[in-house]
């Protein structure tokens, strides 16, 4: 596998647990059902697993790759906090 492919398949990664992130944070439908739903447990998972990754990855990426990781994080942490607070906003008008 040439470092090419390589950079690829990392940005696919990187990019697929966004997506996963963003269906659970209820902010895109699930592609299999249509359905938009929330489970902020399984968005906190997405997000601790790709943190891991930039740990484990640091000084080993190329620039963009370590821009585009950090981006991702920063973007899914504010999503994440973004419901967090809805929630709390809810709970506290009920």
């Amino acid at each position: 596998m040439d470092d090419a492919q390589t950079k690829e398949l990392f940005g696919g990664l990187v990019l697929m647990f966004h997506a996963a992130c963003m269906q659970h944070l209820g902010k895109t439908a699930n592609p299999t059902t249509g359905k938009v739903e929330r489970n902020l447990n399984q968005a906190q998972i997405s997000i601790d697993l790709l943190e891991m990754l930039s740990r484990r990855t640091a000084g080993n990426l190329s620039e963009d790759e370590s821009r585009l990781l950090a981006r991702t994080l920063q973007e899914l942490k504010l999503n994440y906090v973004d419901e967090t607070l809805k929630d709390q906003g809810s709970q506290a008008t009920s």
